[in-house]
């Protein structure tokens, strides 16, 4: 399978998400996730500004990481990042977009550990 198509399929599949999320009623939660790292930033869409954004690759999210942490506890700690960020700038409603990713593994991690820090969507 050639990289052209896999990443057109990826974007379609990206496309027909966002087309089902309610966008403007409330900030959006995304996601992205590379090999190594995992961002995660709330984006208000009618401003088109991201509110607050928080990554693997943060300096002050790496004095929290140990090197005995897997991918997905590293999802875990992001997620409970952004949600405690979120909730400092008295968001805590959102709207989960997960970029195209299955819901499971790294992407779940991220999301159940907003959610048990506070974040509701």
């Amino acid at each position: 399978m050639a990289y052209k198509d896999k990443r057109a399929r990826w974007e379609n599949k990206r496309r027909r998400i966002k087309s089902r999320l309610k966008i403007g009623t409330n900030p959006r939660l995304v996601v992205f996730r590379s090999n190594s790292h995992i961002y995660a930033q709330i984006i208000d869409d009618v401003a088109g500004k991201t509110l607050v954004s928080t990554s693997t690759l943060e300096n002050d999210f790496k004095k929290t990481i140990e090197k005995s942490d897997s991918k997905t506890e590293l999802s875990k700690k992001v997620g409970k990042n952004i949600a405690e960020k979120a909730l400092k700038d008295k968001i805590t409603q959102v709207i989960f977009d997960r970029n195209g990713y299955e819901y499971h593994g790294r992407v779940k991690a991220l999301a159940d550990a907003a959610r048990e820090a506070g974040l509701k969507f």
